[in-house]
């Protein structure tokens, strides 16, 4: 049997020391220096060792850490289980890389049953590390708003404008939801510095992101009122009340061809709503773990036989009605979502499906992953140098048209199940 918390109670007695970069734990990892048990302790956490969570990476180089008492076996993705390195004692380390601009998963064996693991690990690109002359932009915000289209909703945004941006000419723009997340260098997301190095390389156009966060009125939490609803009433509160606020100081372009929109879970299907009802002013879509289930249907809406659509409709709205000139980039994970509103994996499959159906310009990536942004993180710089390929800020508007390649490729098709063996 594995003996849990001897280790860590021995750490807990231990100076505290704070933690390093992931970069120097790897360095010293690999070394194997005398110091790297002290710093897996205080950057990993002994807790997470002894749960065999604990893992840290930097680009495509990782570390893991455990305790046990015999020598574990480590999993990554599908492989099958390998040898790992005791370090010291019950300590057991394995040093090594990770393809990146995805996500990963793991789990350790330990006395021949899975132990531990995670299924969110993001392996980032050099352009979430841009370097010291990477020019650097300004974050604006939080700016409270107060909603009339929702009336009484009350929410905070903010906008990045890259240092690239000139003063006085309208910039193309994408919008962000659930954009307390992304507002700050460093985050998890790392969403500024991947802008910022692929605005440098000229892979995407320099442009303003608004970073806009759910809202409230008075204590009611309104992100799926307004995320997973299937009216235009999101993007005319976009267009008609942050943008004029942002404009004032950074000057936006008007053109659907020059505005980009993106989310995550509900956040996305709001995105794909946004472009679905006004293409001509939201025309690049980047839609991630996206919930095109039925949270907000509602079948009888008024009690008089009126309905309200839900993301689970576009599947079928897709195939049925007139196309739009739109471009989607969809991503999500086989271990996503199953609960009454729908089948998360299934739904984005089947988004695929009928984009593709109707020569739409699409693409679709497909992960171990959970309901996590862990994967769309990774992959964020190949999703943007799709999303804004070939843009030209002389023009205002583009005929989408689906790739050659993708036309003569088959349709997505659940190939193996998890049920066998």
């Amino acid at each position: 049997m594995m003996r849990i918390g001897v280790l860590a109670l021995a750490w807990a007695g231990a100076a505290f020391a704070e933690k390093v970069p992931n970069e120097k734990l790897i360095e010293l990892a690999q070394k194997r220096a005398p110091e790297l048990q002290a710093a897996l302790r205080d950057t990993l956490g002994a807790e997470a060792i002894a749960k065999g969570t604990a893992v840290a990476g930097h680009g495509a180089e990782f570390v893991w850490a455990i305790e046990a008492d015999k020598e574990p076996l480590l999993a990554i993705n599908l492989t099958e289980p390998f040898h790992v390195y005791r370090l010291k004692d019950r300590l057991w380390i394995y040093q090594g890389q990770l393809k990146t601009g995805t996500s990963h998963k793991f789990h350790w064996i330990v006395d021949g049953k899975p132990f531990g693991g995670r299924n969110d690990i993001a392996a980032f690109g050099p352009e979430a590390y841009p370097g010291p002359d990477v020019p650097k932009g300004r974050v604006v915000g939080p700016i409270a708003h107060e909603s009339k289209l929702y009336p009484g909703m009350k929410t905070n945004f903010w906008y990045y404008v890259p240092a690239q941006v000139a003063a006085g000419t309208p910039a193309p723009v994408m919008i962000w939801q659930d954009g307390e997340k992304y507002a700050g260098h460093g985050k998890n997301p790392r969403l500024i510095e991947t802008l910022d190095s692929m605005i440098a390389q000229k892979r995407i156009p320099a442009m303003v992101s608004i970073l806009i966060s759910p809202g409230l009125v008075g204590e009611q939490r309104m992100r799926s009122i307004e995320y997973d609803t299937v009216t235009d009433l999101y993007a005319r509160y976009l267009l008609e009340e942050i943008f004029p606020i942002v404009d004032k100081d950074v000057k936006l372009r008007t053109d659907g061809y020059s505005r980009a929109i993106a989310g995550e879970s509900s956040g996305a299907v709001c995105s794909f709503t946004a472009a679905w009802f006004k293409p001509n002013e939201f025309s690049r879509v980047l839609s991630r773990i996206g919930t095109y289930t039925s949270i907000q249907w509602k079948p009888n809406a008024d009690g008089a036989g009126s309905r309200l659509d839900g993301g689970n409709i576009y599947p079928f709205a897709i195939r049925k009605q007139p196309k739009r000139n739109i471009r989607v980039w969809l991503s999500d994970g086989a271990e996503d979502l199953e609960n009454t509103h729908g089948s998360w994996p299934l739904q984005n499959i089947q988004m695929a499906n009928s984009l593709k159906m109707r020569d739409y310009d699409y693409a679709f990536r497909w992960s171990l992953g959970t309901h996590s942004t862990s994967h769309g993180n990774a992959e964020l710089p190949e999703a943007l140098a799709w999303l804004w390929r070939g843009y030209d800020p002389a023009k205002t508007s583009e005929e989408y048209a689906a790739d050659p390649a993708e036309k003569a490729r088959p349709y997505w098709r659940v190939v193996k199940l998890n049920r066998e063996k």
